[in-house]
């Protein structure tokens, strides 16, 4: 797919890789600002209990 998109951008291929880095860094910006918040608040099991530890012991302090 990245190689579908940069074939069909315009110009030079620094230009090019730079606009393809553009465009990774917009979605991964669209991810983090409204798909992950959305799929947390979908799925409640993805957000931890801030009072339990990942190993599942309670954290101390």
């Amino acid at each position: 797919m990245w190689t579908w998109i940069f074939r069909h951008l315009p110009g030079p291929a620094a230009v090019r890789a730079l606009l393809v880095l553009i465009v990774m860094v917009a979605l991964v910006a669209a991810l983090f600002v409204w798909v992950f918040p959305w799929a947390a608040e979908q799925w409640p099991g993805l957000v931890g209990r801030p009072d339990v530890a990942v190993s599942g012991t309670p954290s101390q302090g």
